[in-house]
């Protein structure tokens, strides 16, 4: 499926403006006595650049209350090509970014939801063809024919998620690097649970998944040197019932805390009446987790992507990894608010976990980048 979203922009009305003042200063002559005309005089040379001046200066004004400000910025034409639906909260973080830029008048946006990787290529090839300046997408599992893609088309920036490093000249990389707010969750969590049993349900045990559980379960044992953790993997990015049935099987073995990395366990944690822990999008207000969720660990690819639009109107966009564009100090990733369970909070947790946050973000405390799957401890 093919969507194309933005606005077209004319200036059709600096003729109209140019030529109203150009006829207003026709009429509107000097009021000053006549003198004696001097044919060819110094004064009314400088009188005739003077108004030239005038006139050109009324022009310039016109362009820039006419025309928006993305004329003057040279608004560029952006693909997002996703292999979910645009509903899917991985691709709707990179969608909703590229869609904010498009209603601001910044960039011409198309797309293409539900590509399968074996179409993948094709659709990128289509999309380079046409004339895009920026494509923003996905290469995990196709890095290498993506790569040879990006060496086909020199003069298109590629902005694509990939676990490998960046490639060629016009090749830059991300991924989701929200292990800090991950780990200020567990901080939270580690207070909360009664059993000192946490269980996790992911999609697969890759980097970007394995480095949020990692960082949540430092979290929690840093408050908490007791607790112990359920890890389990669903082998799909989206299948809510299953994810619900691995957090059932969770709570059956003592768990009493819930990591929704998946979409489907925070159900299961509302039947059961216990807590959980929300990832990438605001899954207390967005995944029906009210009195659930307790907090969730957002991502935020505005700053990410709109870093690269910058870059590529410049003629600046070169092969670079924009991990910390995905992270707390830039912007890239925050801990949402804790909404109805503030007051439920204790004060000392919400103190330890605004002080480390703000440790984060000054650069006095790093929390490790862990890709290594992690295990179960009971």
């Amino acid at each position: 499926m093919q969507k194309k979203i933005g606005k077209e922009y004319t200036g059709a009305c600096i003729a109209k403006r140019f030529n109203d003042k150009l006829g207003t200063d026709a009429v509107n002559h000097t009021d000053k006595k006549p003198v004696a005309p001097v044919h060819h005089s110094k004064t009314k040379e400088k009188n005739t650049m003077k108004k030239h001046l005038v006139m050109l200066s009324f022009l310039l004004i016109a362009a820039m209350v006419c025309l928006p400000g993305s004329v003057f910025a040279a608004k560029i034409k952006v693909a997002g090509i996703y292999t979910q639906p645009i509903q899917q909260k991985w691709d709707a973080c990179l969608h909703k970014a590229l869609l904010a830029l498009s209603e601001k008048g910044e960039i011409e946006y198309v797309f293409s939801e539900k590509v399968s990787n074996t179409d993948y290529i094709r659709v990128l090839r289509e999309y380079a063809e046409s004339g895009v300046a920026l494509v923003v997408g996905e290469a995990f599992g196709i890095s290498r024919d993506v790569r040879k893609v990006a060496d086909d088309y020199p003069q298109v920036a590629f902005l694509m998620g990939d676990s490998f490093g960046p490639y060629g000249k016009n090749m830059a990389v991300f991924d989701n690097y929200i292990h800090e707010p991950c780990y200020l969750m567990g901080m939270i969590a580690g207070t909360m649970t009664k059993s000192n049993k946490i269980g996790m349900v992911g999609g697969y045990p890759i980097g970007e998944v394995n480095r949020l559980f990692n960082a949540f379960m430092a979290g929690a044992t840093s408050v908490n040197p007791e607790v112990q953790f359920k890890v389990s993997f669903i082998g799909s990015w989206y299948d809510p019932p299953k994810a619900k049935e691995f957090a059932y099987a969770q709570v059956e073995a003592g768990v009493d805390v819930l990591y929704a990395e998946r979409a489907g366990v925070v159900d299961a944690a509302r039947e059961k009446g216990l807590v959980a822990f929300g990832n990438v999008n605001d899954m207390n207000k967005e995944e029906n987790g009210t009195n659930v969720v307790v907090a969730s660990a957002l991502w935020h690819m505005d700053s990410a992507i709109g870093h690269a639009v910058e870059l590529v109107k410049a003629g600046q966009f070169k092969a670079e990894d924009y991990k910390e564009w995905t992270m707390m100090g830039k912007g890239g990733a925050t801990l949402s608010p804790y909404y109805e369970f503030e007051d439920k909070l204790s004060a000392e947790i919400k103190d330890k976990v605004a002080k480390t946050a703000a440790a984060i973000a000054d650069g006095s405390f790093v929390v490790e980048i862990n890709d290594n799957e992690p295990k179960s401890t009971f």
